[in-house]
């Protein structure tokens, strides 16, 4: 009987860990309408613009979304902006420099005033945000929407699950060295960042 009770309970042990293990999410979009959207807003123009080459993976435990690791990367050259002389001038060498550096990156790295209700949670990450060839540590709001089954909902024909990752925080285009302290009547010193993604996880 005693060994019956031991394997029973050895038995519930690992359903539960395999219950508990992260999950990868793919931020590949298949779809193609992941997005981050930017906005710079000076005293003599507001520029707004977009980048839509957006790629990663996340590590998401649902049952401890505390634990959510990852990295985000977006490609430079997708970054557009309506007027076609200010995005020449967007990747140019003189601002962002696509060619040298073809990726913008985000490495979460530890959460913070983790909070969830339901399928949703809200937390301040903090990792490394790499711009321009700069890499500096910074700390941001989100709020991660954990999707059990919804995968084939916005891809027909794949099974899985969804992880919506929603944030919006600002940086400082100097602390970057991206034309410091010049042409700040035209481009704001300070952008507003607003990403808005889903990553995929399939069965």
């Amino acid at each position: 009987m005693k060994l019956k009770h031991i394997l029973t309970l050895i038995a519930l042990v690992a359903t539960a860990s395999a219950y508990a293990a992260p999950q990868s999410f793919d931020f590949k979009d298949p779809k193609g309408v992941n997005n981050a959207v930017f906005k710079t807003d000076a005293p003599l123009e507001s520029i707004n613009g977009s980048a839509n080459g957006i790629s990663g993976t996340v590590s998401f435990d649902p049952e401890d979304p505390s634990a959510t690791t990852g990295k985000i990367t977006v490609t430079t050259a997708s970054l557009t902006v309506p007027n076609p002389m200010q995005n020449g001038h967007m990747h140019s060498d003189k601002w962002l420099d696509a060619a040298k550096y073809p990726e913008i990156t985000f490495e979460a790295k530890s959460l913070k005033n983790v909070k969830t209700e339901g399928d949703v949670t809200t937390a301040d990450v903090t990792g490394t945000f790499t711009l321009h060839g700069v890499a500096k540590e910074i700390t941001v709001p989100i709020k991660l929407t954990y999707l059990k089954d919804k995968l084939s909902a916005r891809v027909p024909n794949l099974k899985g699950d969804l992880l919506v990752i929603r944030a919006n925080f600002v940086i400082n285009r100097n602390d970057f060295n991206i034309q410091k302290g010049q042409f700040e009547d035209k481009v704001s010193g300070t952008i507003d960042l607003s990403l808005s993604i889903a990553g995929a996880s399939a069965k």
